[in-house]
């Protein structure tokens, strides 16, 4: 196959060439050419088979310098500069070779002839080109287009798993910090803090399949607000609901903590803390209200907003849930309300 398109196909494409600018010429004015001397005929055909094989050669070599470029992008503009340096190539070789041939034979060269020498081996060219080169621009597209999704995704998942680490952080002060407290006055309540407490890491670090059944969710958040309430105040009126409809849904990890751990570190004034989860067939809804204390706008004038923690969700959840998602936080009187609704996919 190789040699016959390295070999063959240049000289069948010019003898193309040729017959089409004979048949054409000789139906518009009459002409037999076969009845003149055949020496002129076959130098006809020996300066169109040259110019068959010096496209040939040129296209080979243009094509390759065009691959180079195909890693890049490939778009309408590619086929355009393509197509662009083919015709000037086609006009260059044919006007090179076979007009000067055509103007050294018969009756000179007319108008017709210079016609049907630079129109008749440019639109072979053209469908040459449409036929060699759309295979190989489909090819690279697709090629583009599959790179360019993984970098995306590569991206996104170097992204969450950054956002999914910054918890990390918090969380590990806080709780070392709970059981630091707890050595000094109740051993056993403090071993039995490290045991959820190496639970709840365990499930950070072990457990992060890209999306789990929500009931691990909700015995991950119950561990995790069985720790908080150690360290929390005697005062804390503490309500948890979670629906029994939750159960193999699925949906992405730690998103509700971010909610808790805020409710947790900003419950105040009368130390009201309400936690529930509730399910229908299209969606989870997750809310969190505290009662806030009194210095709270101080606070958060300080610390300029709510800190990292729920931006940190709210770009998680861009990235999760694109459209698919609601997120609702905002300060009622003397309560901080949160509410998540996500919608199952």
């Amino acid at each position: 196959m190789k040699y016959f398109t390295r070999y063959i196909s240049p000289g069948l494409f010019g003898l193309l060439i040729y017959a089409t600018i004979r048949i054409l010429n000789d139906t518009v004015s009459g002409f037999k050419f076969w009845q003149r001397p055949w020496p002129i005929s076959a130098i006809e055909i020996v300066f169109c088979l040259a110019s068959g094989y010096l496209l040939f050669f040129v296209f080979d070599r243009l094509f390759r310098y065009f691959d180079k470029d195909l890693a890049k992008s490939v778009g309408y503009k590619t086929v355009l500069r393509e197509l662009l340096w083919v015709c000037i190539a086609t006009e260059v070789c044919t006007n090179l070779l076979i007009t000067p041939m055509v103007a050294l034979t018969d009756d000179g060269l007319s108008w017709g002839d210079v016609a049907a020498i630079n129109i008749i081996p440019l639109l072979y060219c053209m469908l040459y080109y449409a036929i060699v080169r759309s295979n190989k621009l489909l090819q690279a597209y697709v090629l583009n287009k599959m790179l360019l999704e993984k970098i995306s995704n590569d991206q996104l998942q170097t992204e969450l798993k950054f956002l999914k680490a910054q918890y990390h952080p918090h969380f590990l002060f806080n709780a070392l910090n709970t059981v630091y407290f707890q050595m000094d006055e109740d051993v056993q309540a403090a071993k039995k803090s490290i045991e959820q407490f190496s639970e709840l890491l365990r499930y950070q670090l072990y457990d992060q399949r890209q999306q789990v059944p929500v009931s691990q969710e909700i015995a991950y958040l119950k561990n995790f607000i069985e720790l908080q309430q150690v360290r929390s105040s005697e005062r804390l009126q503490l309500q948890v609901e979670f629906d029994a409809t939750l159960n193999g849904q699925q949906v992405y990890p730690l998103l509700f903590l971010p909610l808790v751990e805020n409710a947790f570190k900003y419950v105040g004034g009368e130390y009201r803390l309400y936690i529930g989860a509730s399910a229908n067939e299209k969606e989870i809804t997750f809310r969190v209200e505290n009662s806030l204390p009194e210095a709270y706008d101080t606070v958060m004038k300080a610390n300029k907003g709510n800190g990292i923690g729920l931006e940190n969700l709210r770009r998680r959840l861009a990235l999760l849930y694109p459209g698919k998602h609601r997120l609702v936080t905002e300060k009622r009187d003397n309560t901080f309300f949160a509410a998540m609704h996500l919608t199952l996919q």
